[in-house]
């Protein structure tokens, strides 16, 4: 009994030693494990001599990096300043054979000896001073006008798109959307710096109001034109930036104030009273709930449906207690141009006030009445607005049940409209610059031309002509007759302004196609 007592002690003894000796073994083994760099950066509360050791390592390293970046850069350095003397040679080895051979351009006679920075400034400004920026140039015709393009952040509105006559780029291409952004930080760097317009505003990437605006002079260089929000919806901060082909230039930081500036939106009306109902209605939802620093004057020709012209405008008092209308009768043949002149004149009070010259088939925003309020002023600039024309509905949205609300249709997509640039009887400019240019040609009767020789007008003399396309002002598609008294050359002229309103190239190719489309369709189906 007791021998076997003692064997099942032995054996417990025996089981207890070896849990020791393995539990000894297993922490020296731990204990000799080496340490990984990781865990020793993970265990930077570690105040041995060793972790010491290689926090010190690991800032050599580091400062071992920075070093071999800083000397990278300086060898890029060192490469740039190669390049550019290469190219002063170069310019320099130019600029003596154009001397020799007597056609030095002008402004680059400084630069002939040895180009300087001062130099350069100088031939920058020397491009400025020759580029429609601060002053107008007077232009031979309308085709000598370089428009400008419309821009913002996402997309590019512009007249010169190529074969694919896209209205809108988007999304713009790499390149530009890249040259466009430098600008925004450039202005953005301008506004919030120093010597900005106001200090204690910190302007930001959402600024464009209505849009920015932009354009190249091939011998010149680009100009942009962009508008920051104010603190007021009628405050505006205006910066001009010009890129000579070379860095960019601060031309010009204003801060405009709209808030008393009146417009007077002229129509000239003969019959069409449905499509009259129409205008106001848009004008009740934009000049009167939205903006109200408008003024309508209503020329009316003939006595045919006076009374219910008088009936909208007394009805439209009566519902918004807006008084700022005035009709004006004419007994005589319908004239655009004589009925645009007589409201225009028609204005007695003493203050310079802003015309828009519109019509009853155009639908407008409360943006686009600020850029007119923006891109016109008294003496200098004049706004001819590129307008979106809208295709004949019909045919655009033929495959649909119902026709799509206006609001929907009025979208900018090369199927739904096109750019009418041809067109210059939207315009936004100051009486007294109108009338010291001499106004509308009086001869000119019925439809056409007395917009484009008011617009020459303006080319010809010293004042800016300011010309983008607008996403904010349409023409609405409404049936067009060309009557047959008009001349061959306005009858033409029309006939061709009716068949482009119809719809684009593809869509009329299908209508003028739809028989062998259908023919087609069917032999795919056997």
């Amino acid at each position: 009994m007791f021998k076997r007592w003692l064997m099942a002690l032995v054996a417990r003894v025996g089981l207890i030693v070896l849990t020791l000796c393995c539990c000894v073994l297993l922490l020296y083994l731990l204990a000799c494990k080496p340490v990984s760099h990781g865990s020793q950066q993970s265990l930077p509360w570690a105040g041995s001599a060793t972790s010491k050791e290689r926090y010190m390592a690991l800032l050599q390293e580091r400062e071992d990096s920075h070093r071999h970046y800083i000397n990278s850069l300086t060898k890029q350095i060192a490469q740039l300043k190669e390049a550019l003397q290469e190219r002063t040679q170069q310019l320099q080895e130019s600029l003596d054979k154009a001397k020799i051979k007597g056609i030095l351009p002008q402004g680059l006679e400084s630069l002939h000896k040895t180009p300087t920075q001062s130099d350069l400034k100088e031939f920058f400004r020397s491009q400025l001073n020759q580029a429609e920026v601060n002053s107008g140039v007077k232009l031979p015709s309308e085709y000598a006008l370089i428009p400008f393009d419309t821009f913002t952040l996402q997309s590019v509105y512009q007249l010169e798109t190529g074969l694919t006559r896209h209205p809108a780029e988007r999304p713009v291409r790499k390149d530009r959307r890249d040259e466009l952004i430098g600008t925004v930080e450039t202005a953005l760097h301008v506004l919030n710096g120093p010597n900005g317009p106001i200090k204690q505003n910190a302007y930001h990437d959402a600024f464009f109001s209505i849009a920015g605006l932009t354009r190249t002079e091939r011998d010149r260089g680009s100009i942009y034109e962009l508008t920051f929000k104010g603190d007021s919806p009628q405050d505006f901060t205006q910066l001009v930036l010009f890129r000579p082909f070379g860095p960019v230039m601060k031309v010009k930081s204003e801060i405009v104030n709209t808030q008393n500036i009146i417009i007077n939106i002229i129509v000239p009306l003969s019959k069409r009273v449905d499509t009259f109902k129409q205008f106001i209605k848009n004008f009740r939802e934009v000049c009167i709930q939205q903006d109200g620093r408008v003024h309508l004057t209503v020329v009316y020709f003939g006595r045919d449906q006076i009374d219910e012209v008088k009936a909208v405008l007394d009805q439209t008092t009566r519902e918004t207690r807006f008084r700022s209308f005035t009709l004006i009768q004419l007994n005589e043949e319908f004239s655009r141009g004589r009925g645009l002149d007589v409201g225009a004149r028609a204005w007695r009070r003493s203050q310079n006030i802003l015309l828009f010259f519109c019509d009853v088939d155009i639908h407008f925003t409360a943006d686009f009445l600020t850029s007119c309020r923006l891109n016109a002023e008294p003496g200098k600039r004049v706004y001819y607005p590129v307008l979106f024309s809208q295709y004949n509905p019909s045919i655009i949205y033929r495959n649909q049940t119902l026709l799509p609300s206006l609001q929907q249709q009025l979208v900018i997509r090369k199927e739904s409209g096109f750019w009418r640039d041809f067109g210059f009887g939207m315009t936004c400019q100051y009486r007294s610059d109108f009338i010291n240019i001499g106004g509308f040609d009086r001869s000119i009767k019925g439809w056409g031309l007395e917009d484009v020789h008011l617009y020459r007008k303006y080319l010809h003399s010293k004042l800016m002509v300011i010309r983008f396309p607008t996403r904010s002002l349409f023409h609405l598609w409404h049936e067009k007759s060309c009557a047959d008294e008009l001349p061959p050359e306005k009858y033409k002229m029309c006939m061709q302004t009716k068949a482009m309103s119809e719809a684009s190239h593809s869509q009329l190719g299908e209508l003028f196609s739809k028989q062998e489309i259908q023919v087609h369709a069917q032999k795919q189906m056997k």
